[in-house]
């Protein structure tokens, strides 16, 4: 089947989501991207059928986001054929050059590809700068294209290499 831009922004928001309620000061969360049609077994929706579902995968602790390590990391992993697509978050300092107050911003970067189709997504989510007790709960969103393109070639290169029937490794040798 194949997904749409549509499929991968709705997982985009899912993963907002699911990272937002996490909390701010976090580590990058990696999520693959697999058809919901996968991961249950009785499906009683059949928007669900053509939907993508996130899972979370765990990622060493290592790796600060925006490292060249994690870079490093993304392009050595390799995903079996059910993993559709990807989406990176992490938290990273954002400067608006075009706004009146260029000073720096805490903002989170979502950035997601699909395996077989070109299509990609990256979204800001910028810290709120407001104090108090529902402040996190209101975050405003931006995006567009040409944003983290190293990045973006960073996940797509993941899904460059596939895995043999036999392996049971999913990870690529540094070496390659």
């Amino acid at each position: 089947m194949e997904f749409s831009q549509q499929h991968l922004n709705r997982a985009v928001l899912e993963a907002i989501d699911f990272v937002h309620a996490e909390g701010w000061d976090a580590p990058p969360t990696l999520f693959a991207l697999v058809p919901s049609r996968l991961l249950i077994d009785a499906l009683p929706d059949p928007d669900l059928e053509e939907a993508l579902s996130l899972v979370v995968q765990e990622l060493p602790d290592n790796l600060p986001a925006g490292s060249p390590e994690l870079g490093e990391y993304l392009t050595r992993i390799i995903w079996p054929d059910q993993v559709v697509g990807a989406v990176l978050a992490q938290e990273i300092t954002f400067r608006d050059t075009s706004s009146d107050d260029p000073s720096p911003r805490p903002a989170r970067l979502f950035s997601a590809v699909l395996r077989d189709e070109d299509l990609t997504q990256t979204i800001l989510q910028l810290r709120s700068t407001e104090e108090g007790l529902f402040s996190d709960d209101d975050y405003e969103l931006r995006g567009g294209p040409g944003i983290a393109p190293e990045l973006i070639s960073a996940l797509q290169y993941s899904f460059t290499l596939g895995l043999d029937e036999d392996d049971d490794i999913y990870e690529r040798d540094e070496d390659e």
